[in-house]
């Protein structure tokens, strides 16, 4: 039992053998460093009850813990404050909850509970992926293992945008200036090379552009008029029709794109468990649009267009079949969520991970779904998250000014391998265990750097500070690992010597490094809750630091007894598996050495 649920019983036992009242609630607050105390009863809120003096209540009720519950050693009262010191047999009995168990704070999946489908990645196949890509994939990633670690059953998905006219500019540059170059012929990545047309397109339109404006046209006829924009056009049409030449060079430029894809996939460290096409999916949702109007969800306009007007709900009318009767994203939206329910029938709820240039957008998603009478729609959630900018300013796909996934992998581990020349730590490593040091340290301090921010917030993406070996980074927290690990070689204690007595004095700095323990499937609950790794990230410094606050001052290997070094030692093995836990969360690897 925690602390809380132990004294909020104990002290409404006190109130109503005092007093002869009922309290409903105790509020907690921690105990300010200046005071003694482990946690703090606010005595306040209690006057609305108990009517009198707040020093002489929480003197009565500080009087009462302490002759009655064991777990209670002493206690202060300062204004309306009533700081409680816990038994050191309290904290080693938690800290024994937390030692026995290699996964505490993870839950086991219900199987009565609805499983949840997080859906990330959801690239075009026109290009590689790059940075804003990489935040989009660590996200859900970290929030799919977060969900499961608070004991949901979770799909990953993607859909993959694979049609439309991006996809074509880049098909017709291929076809027009490729001289029939393949990702082997050229030893690039297959989406790299796709993407390079798709640069090509961009530049050779703007030149037709600027050539349709000296002849005469304006600005806007011109880029309306350019050839090749026709002609990449014409290309679609084609495709929709299921030309033959067409759908063969899609499937070959497409397929290229996917191999590369999931070498940066393999790189970065995420999966998924299902994937969907737009070129399956655009289609779907058109069934669905006709149940709708003769339910009265939609309307449709004298032109034959189909809207749904959601003005009574402060939104706009939103069109969901054009007036020749093709549809739109939300159309496709639309039965793409219906079809994943179909496919995954124990599938209650989904989570979306979307920049926030979409949040309008998933509003209207998700209040149709529930228009049209789908149970689940109440379940559906937008991962909205902030842009990521570079010192250099923004990212243009169009312009080849993207920082490139791959090559944002590569620097990070290339900028760790000079960092840590620089410290000279890496004596009797093998050039191969140093090349994978490099890497994850690199992948670690990318991750963290993006994850420990709020998904809501924008993010000023600099490599360099990512990687610092101090303060709020991925290696800080990496190291402090590894040195766990050191100090765990150096104390050469058998695994019949790990065991802790209940007669150890805790240094309060044992107790504060227990108590952060202690903290830990909270944090998972509220993360998975709020869909924010960020959590789990900062928790994690936060257990770091105290972790070598508690080194810095406590002697773990010079211990005065044996017991006492047993215990710290098991308490270093104890927060080490907790960061380990803690950063799988993350998909952060931690080395055993660095």
């Amino acid at each position: 039992m925690s602390i809380q649920a132990l004294l909020t019983s104990q002290v409404k036992q006190a109130v109503l053998e005092l007093y002869n009242l009922k309290l409903d609630s105790v509020e907690f607050q921690s105990t300010r460093k200046e005071f003694a105390g482990d946690i703090t009863i606010v005595v306040f809120p209690m006057l609305r009850v108990i009517k009198g003096n707040p020093v002489q209540i929480g003197e009565s009720i500080g009087q009462y813990l302490e002759k009655n519950v064991n777990e209670v050693k002493g206690f202060n009262v300062v204004k309306g404050f009533l700081n409680v010191e816990v038994s050191d047999a309290y904290y080693l009995n938690l800290f024994n909850t937390i030692r026995d168990n290699t996964t505490y704070g993870f839950k086991s999946f219900n199987d009565t509970d609805k499983a949840i489908m997080v859906e990330y990645s959801s690239p075009n196949t026109n290009k590689p992926l790059h940075l804003g890509h990489v935040r989009n994939n660590l996200l859900g990633y970290s929030v799919s293992e977060i969900l499961k670690a608070a004991g949901k059953k979770v799909y990953k998905t993607q859909i993959i945008n694979d049609r439309g006219i991006h996809i074509c500019k880049s098909m017709l540059a291929w076809k027009r200036f490729g001289n029939n170059e393949t990702p082997e012929t050229t030893g690039l990545k297959g989406d790299k090379l796709a993407g390079n047309y798709y640069v090509k397109f961009d530049k050779e339109y703007k030149k037709e552009v600027q050539a349709l404006i000296a002849n005469g046209k304006n600005e806007a006829e011109a880029k309306q008029e350019a050839p090749i924009l026709r002609e990449a056009q014409a290309m679609l049409r084609d495709w929709e029709a299921g030309d033959a030449q067409t759908v063969a060079l899609w499937k070959k430029m497409n397929g290229w794109v996917y191999n590369g894809f999931d070498v940066t996939y393999k790189n970065l460290g995420v999966d998924f468990d299902t994937l969907y096409y737009e070129s399956d999916t655009y289609l779907l949702g058109k069934e669905f649009v006709a149940e709708g109007l003769k339910t009265g969800v939609f309307q449709k306009e004298d032109d034959g267009s189909v809207w749904c007007d959601l003005t009574n709900e402060g939104l706009d009318k939103k069109i969901v079949l054009r007036a020749d009767g093709t549809a739109v994203y939300m159309t496709q939206d639309i039965g793409t969520a219906i079809q994943r329910i179909k496919d995954n029938p124990d599938v209650g709820g989904m989570v979306y991970t979307v920049g926030n240039e979409q949040d309008y957008h998933f509003q209207v998603l998700f209040l149709i779904l529930k228009k049209l009478g789908f149970e689940w729609a109440k379940n559906l959630y937008h991962l909205s998250y902030g842009m990521v900018d570079l010192p250099s300013g923004k990212m243009k796909s169009r312009e080849g000014t993207v920082v490139d996934a791959d090559d944002l992998i590569d620097d990070m581990a290339k900028t760790a391998e000079e960092i840590s020349e620089e410290l000279g730590k890496l004596e009797g490593y093998t050039a191969a265990e140093k090349q994978q040091l490099y890497k994850t340290i690199g992948l670690g301090a990318l991750k963290y750097h993006i994850l420990k921010v709020d998904p809501k917030k924008r993010i000023l993406f600099n490599p360099k500070d990512s990687i610092d070996f101090q303060g709020n980074t991925g290696p800080f927290i990496q190291y402090t690992y590894a040195r766990i690990q050191s100090i765990l070689r150096k104390a050469d204690l058998k695994s019949d010597q790990i065991d802790t007595k209940n007669s150890i004095l805790l240094h309060h700095k044992e107790r504060e490094l227990i108590k952060q323990l202690q903290l830990f499937p909270e944090v998972i609950q509220n993360a998975a809750e709020h869909h924010s790794p960020a959590l789990i990230a900062n928790y994690t410094y936060d257990l770091v630091k105290e972790f070598n606050s508690f080194y810095q001052n406590v002697s773990i290997l010079g211990a005065d007894s044996i017991d006492e070094k047993i215990f710290r030692v098991q308490l270093s093995i104890t927060v080490a598996n907790t960061i380990k836990n803690a950063f799988s969360l993350l998909g952060i690897d931690v080395p055993e050495r660095m």
